[in-house]
């Protein structure tokens, strides 16, 4: 993909969550378009399989485990990215919990917070860290992994929804504050995708069924097809969209059935 929009020899990108699912996915797609990526999740392990599986494929990745709900590993992930690859010119927002289903006036003080403190305020702690670099060289994009929880109501993961809804209102203000120095923040907002994340739901077969009864493409998605966005934001070939979400999630939220 060398002298095309979606080159990214040269870049460093730094993918939260990216051990499994759509992190993961989205990491070997970025190593592959030609970006040095820092792999990082809570588990050290599987951060460095996938690592030595783009340095095997000939790409260029190092490992820097973080939880991203504890504000010190978020801030030594950053410096860590930065002391190792000299910059960060690509951010992915992935990581993301949601301890609780249930009512959503049911939900407890501590899982609440726990879901806005890992869903959106570590979102805002590594925006802080890792955007005004990228303004200092007047070119940069961040990703953020949303959801269409956050565009519609649920009866189980209302919670969830929340964090999500707030997410797309970060990207937006983060947009209209950056955009100026040459910073572009977009959302992805994935309907169901076949992920570990997930799975309580897709391996519920009665679930599925009315899920892909209900969804024009008649299936659920699969991360790579969720890190092919995340390519195109975080590539040139968006160089002219920011505050933006994409939504892919097989036509569900068309309610065209």
């Amino acid at each position: 993909m060398k002298n095309t929009p979606f080159d990214l020899t040269g870049k460093v990108a730094v993918v939260t969550g990216s051990s499994r699912g759509i992190g993961r996915s989205s990491a070997e797609l970025l190593a592959r378009l030609g970006a040095k990526v820092v792999v990082s999740s809570r588990k050290a392990d599987a951060c460095q399989e996938v690592a030595d599986g783009i340095i095997a494929s000939g790409g260029d990745a190092t490992v820097i485990p973080c939880n991203i709900a504890r504000k010190a590993e978020v801030e030594a992930l950053i410096a860590g990215a930065t002391k190792h690859y000299g910059k960060i010119d690509i951010l992915v927002c992935n990581a993301a919990v949601n301890p609780y289903y249930g009512p959503l006036l049911d939900i407890t003080d501590e899982a609440f917070d726990k879901i806005m403190g890992s869903n959106v305020k570590s979102n805002i702690w590594l925006s802080a860290l890792a955007i005004p670099q990228m303004a200092e060289r007047g070119n940069g994009s961040v990703v953020i992994i949303s959801s269409i929880g956050g565009l519609r109501g649920s009866t189980v993961i209302g919670a969830y929804g929340i964090s999500k809804a707030a997410d797309f209102a970060l990207c937006r203000s983060l947009a209209g504050e950056w955009g100026p120095k040459g910073v572009r923040v977009n959302c992805i907002a994935p309907g169901l995708v076949k992920t570990d994340f997930a799975r309580a739901l897709w391996e519920d077969e009665a679930m599925l069924k009315r899920r892909t009864a209900t969804t024009p493409l008649r299936r659920i998605g699969e991360p790579d097809e969720i890190a092919g966005a995340v390519a195109y934001l975080a590539s040139d070939a968006s160089s002219f969209m920011t505050g933006q979400t994409i939504v892919i999630d097989g036509g569900v939220t068309t309610a065209a059935v």
